[in-house]
Order: C-alpha cells, then structure tokens, then sequence
C-alpha cells in the first residue's frame, strides 16, 4: 500500500501565546467572577479559621464576656457585689447627689436585677427630692424665710430613708421609699 498524497493535512495550529499569570482574586479561564473557585490565601490575608485583627475571638475564652456569635454578654453580679452596689446606691446621693445613682444604674443595669431596681429607686427618690428643695425654696423665697424649716425637714427626712434603705439592701432586701415619683419605671 502506498500512501496517497492527496490526503488532505490537517490545518495545524500556531503555537498559542503565553498568557500572563491571572490577578490575584480573578476568575480562572473558563470560570465567570462569581463562581467559586478554590483559591490560594493571599501572604497578607489571614487563614480561614484563624481570629481577625481587632475582632474579638470567638468561642468562649475563660474570663471573656463574648459568646460564640460574638456578641457581648455582661458577667452578672454575684450576691455580695448586687448588696455593696445596691447600698452605694442609697448612701452615694449623700455626697454626689443623683449622679451616684445614675451612674451604678447605668453600668450595672444589665448584670443585676436587684441592683438595677434599686438604683431606678435611688434615682427617683433623688429626682423627686429636687423637685421638693426647688418647692421648698420657692416658698421660702415667698414667705421671707418661713418655709426654711420646711426645707430642714426635707434634707433630714431624706437622710433617714436614705439611711433605711442602704440597711434593708445591705441585707439583701428591697426598699421602696414611702414618698417617691416613680419616673423611671
């Protein structure tokens, strides 16, 4: 058999071009940009599974008020600390007024049910004593210096409840102050 030199050659192919290397993070050949594609970690970028820069880790870690979700869970109060907050928050108004129950209020609110009540206690108490001096000394302003005694009544009267109530949350119990505005419920 001979071969046939009228047999037709395939057409062949140049030679293909040498294509550049792909940009990190763009589509391989064949793929479109959102497709999934397996990937090298870029040397800058931190590992699947390893905690972020500046994000808390997540999974408990002992002492961590961080959940698995990574949201913050406050550490709640044991019973000795819920009765000194609760008994700082009846004496503190002795010295700095309504803003030593504002403030326990606002940062121990959500770690102590008690110390939560107590303070809203303390602060209305104190909120409504304001609003019995700025009464008081209206009326004295009024009466030429009369209701000046009402108004010795006043801060003596406060210093007694105030008194009773740091003893009863010493102990442990509630108080609730015979003569209080409750504004913040």
């Amino acid at each position: 058999m001979s071969e046939n030199p009228q047999q037709p050659q395939p057409p062949q192919q140049p030679d293909p071009q040498p294509q550049p290397a792909p940009a990190y993070g763009s589509p391989q050949p064949g793929q479109t940009p959102y497709q999934d594609q397996p990937s090298q970690p870029h040397p800058g970028q931190p590992q699947p599974g390893q905690p972020q820069p500046g994000q808390p880790q997540q999974g408990p870690v002992h002492g961590s008020p961080y959940t698995y979700g990574g949201q913050y869970q406050p550490q709640p109060l044991n019973p000795s600390d819920e009765r000194m907050w609760s008994v700082f928050a009846q004496i503190g108004p002795l010295l700095l007024s309504f803003i030593a129950p504002l403030v326990i209020w606002l940062v121990l609110k959500d770690r102590s049910r008690f110390v939560d009540q107590e303070a809203k206690e303390s602060l209305n108490f104190q909120i409504t004593l304001a609003i019995a001096y700025i009464a008081t000394t209206i009326l004295t302003v009024v009466t030429f210096g009369i209701g000046g005694f009402l108004y010795a009544a006043i801060v003596v009267v406060a210093i007694v409840f105030q008194i009773l109530a740091a003893v009863q949350n010493g102990k442990g119990a509630p108080y609730r102050y015979p003569v209080n505005i409750r504004f913040i419920k």
